[in-house]
């Protein structure tokens, strides 16, 4: 049995809580989590005083946020703002709780990148950006999907499924940032940002917060609700492929399909099992570099897999059931894995994915990460 096998099921989601998506200016990042992390008590009824573990992004400092919060944790673990945090984050908490580190890990996050007019780019990451000729993520996103299309043949029409897929099922949710439908064309007559990315290709920056509560699945049972497992997970960086942040010459593939197949075998499933998706989607063309790399279609195949709204609640394979960061809001893959717990739970209401029993969580990026969780 490899290590990672020794890992499954150690690990179990019980609370799970978020604020509103917006504009909030009159709201630090503590007071956002100190929301979140409310409803996330209040979900799973836990003592706040049981939480001996303390995981935060994003947040400027984490003893000024147990101090917000009343907690004195003998665990915690601060990470940078960066959107792969997520994955790390949760994976790091799982093993946490299954060395005996806690015994109950309270992770959160928080943005205010609406309010305080955050750019994730230009002057902001001089020296990161510049030499490179981009100002933007965005900018080399949209160098690896032209090289997609020429490689490949993708179009833009097929990329346009991925954003109006996810604005479909943002339709569903009552409380996604955007819900107007939008077509194919409407993608396709939208304003470049960074030519072959258009605007809906863009995810949008709110402010906002995410919590969520893990504990073993023996202490899971005492609490309200039943308990989401971590049953697999995997991670690969790609530092040397590129010194380019966000840009590989080949999508991420080795490392998604690297990070993909430690959680799939660690979890006893493949992709066949997976329910619902949830794929980091700071950029449309993530999506499509994820589904390749996680092995549902073939390298180079996605844009036609995602065609006649697959990605759609009710399509072959739902993908981002929330409204993701395309249409919900960017919370930087946190938002996501609260979703996938819902999913699990049967709590998402017109947007539920029938008989959901796996859902996959992946983060395509320099540094990749992907948790496999599964109905406790």
């Amino acid at each position: 049995m490899s290590e990672l096998a020794e890992l499954k099921n150690r690990a179990a989601v019980i609370g799970v809580g978020n604020t509103a998506y917006g504009n909030f200016p009159d709201v630090d990042e503590y007071g956002l989590a100190a929301q979140a992390f409310r409803s996330a008590v209040a979900d799973c009824g836990i003592d706040k005083n049981q939480i001996d573990g303390l995981v935060v992004c994003r947040i400027p400092y984490y003893g000024r946020m147990g101090e917000v919060l009343g907690l004195d944790p003998r665990w915690t673990l601060t990470l940078p703002p960066h959107g792969r945090m997520s994955g790390i984050g949760i994976i790091e908490a799982a093993t946490a709780l299954a060395t005996g580190h806690a015994k109950y890990v309270a992770l959160l996050y928080a943005n205010i990148g609406r309010s305080r007019r955050v750019n994730y780019g230009g002057d902001e990451s001089p020296g990161v950006w510049d030499p490179f000729g981009f100002t933007s993520p965005g900018g080399a996103h949209a160098m690896a999907f032209q090289r997609h299309m020429q490689m490949f043949g993708t179009t833009t029409r097929q990329l346009a499924e991925v954003s109006v897929a996810i604005r479909h099922n943002a339709g569903l949710n009552p409380d996604a940032v955007m819900r107007k439908p939008i077509t194919i064309e409407d993608h396709e007559n939208a304003r470049f940002i960074t030519a072959p990315l258009r605007l809906l290709d863009y995810c949008l920056i709110n402010d906002g917060a995410v919590c969520l509560i893990l504990t073993t699945p023996e202490r899971a049972k005492d609490f309200k609700k039943p308990p989401v497992l971590i049953s697999g997970f995997g991670g690969q960086e790609s530092f040397t492929r590129s010194s380019i942040p966000n840009f590989d010459m080949d999508f991420w593939y080795p490392a998604v399909k690297a990070a993909g197949d430690q959680a799939y075998a660690m979890a006893g499933v493949s992709p066949k099992d997976v329910d619902a998706l949830m794929a980091y989607d700071n950029f449309s063309p993530t999506v499509l570099f994820s589904l390749e790399g996680l092995g549902f279609c073939k390298q180079g195949e996605s844009g036609g897999f995602v065609e006649g709204g697959a990605l759609k609640v009710g399509g072959r394979l739902p993908v981002n059931t929330d409204g993701g960061h395309l249409s919900n809001s960017y919370m930087q893959g946190w938002a996501l894995n609260v979703e996938a717990v819902r999913q699990l739970r049967g709590e998402c209401g017109a947007r539920q994915v029938p008989d959901c029993e796996v859902v996959q969580y992946v983060q395509a990026t320099p540094c990749t990460r992907s948790i496999i969780y599964t109905r406790g």
